[in-house]
């Protein structure tokens, strides 16, 4: 069982309904941190209805020192409006909170500059999943995540990066190869694309974040991160979703299920 403290200097707000709102102060984040003065890199707001389930991400957020929860919010107006004011990172949000849909909050909290949403959702069956990636999320987690891969994702997303759940990313390929998006980028693009631009958007359509293209071909995630935006500016794509339907469009990447005996053994011998 998780336990958790309350902060000395928290600010509590009255809520605008039943549900609770917490922010906390500046002075909060940097005792968080272990250092007087030096608050932790990452930003994040906790929007979800359960007390429980915040305070439960929140311990598992702020234990190493790098994340700062800076506020809480119970139902998606509060989330929509506290993002707002406190400009976090990250915001968490859950698939199921209360009040305004999570597909319309992402929408109205990424109409702030410089936020990036991460959906959280109990099961990889939820409707919402793909509605919420067209709005704009950049991340997509199960609750039954490991700990450790909710830091890191946080980590992620604050820097510019996207991930998502492994069997989710599987879905997400079934799901964009069976219906067509008009929005999908033209195949005419594909010759504007060098050999390793190609490369590096068929590793998207895998689901590997920058970091683990990285890793895959040998170069420095910097350089990942250059290849994946060049590439979305060749094909007019907006968010790494749209340059994962182009690629199977393209049949540059076939969902697993579909991929020859012998492309899977290559993919398990790299």
């Amino acid at each position: 069982m998780m336990r958790t403290q309350s902060a000395p200097d928290a600010i509590s707000e009255p809520p605008a309904s039943n549900a609770t709102i917490v922010a906390f102060g500046r002075h909060t984040r940097a005792h968080l941190d272990g250092r007087a003065g030096a608050a932790p890199a990452v930003r994040v707001l906790i929007a979800d209805g359960q007390a429980l389930v915040r305070a439960g991400f929140r311990s598992l957020l702020e234990s190493g020192g790098r994340i700062s929860v800076v506020g809480e919010a119970s139902s998606g107006e509060q989330a929509v409006a506290e993002a707002r004011r406190l400009r976090p990172d990250v915001v968490l949000l859950d698939a199921t909170l209360p009040g305004l849909d999570c597909v319309e909050a992402t929408g109205r909290i990424l109409a702030e500059p410089g936020i990036a949403v991460m959906l959280v959702t109990a099961t990889e069956q939820d409707e919402r999943i793909f509605a919420t990636l067209r709005a704009g999320a950049r991340g997509l987690l199960l609750k039954d995540t490991e700990p450790a891969e909710l830091v890191r994702a946080t980590e992620l997303l604050a820097r510019g990066d996207a991930l998502l759940s492994p069997s989710l990313t599987g879905r997400l390929i079934a799901e964009l190869a069976s219906i067509p998006d008009p929005q999908v980028p033209s195949s005419e693009r594909l010759d504007e694309l060098t050999p390793r631009e190609r490369e590096v958007v068929s590793l998207v359509a895998l689901g590997l974040s920058n970091p683990d293209i990285a890793e895959r071909l040998v170069i420095s995630p910097a350089t990942s991160k250059t290849h994946v935006s060049r590439a979305m500016l060749k094909l007019g794509a907006h968010d790494r979703s749209q340059l994962v339907a182009f690629a199977f469009h393209a049949g540059l990447a076939v969902p697993r299920t579909q991929a020859p005996p012998q492309a899977l053994a290559l993919e398990r011998a790299s």
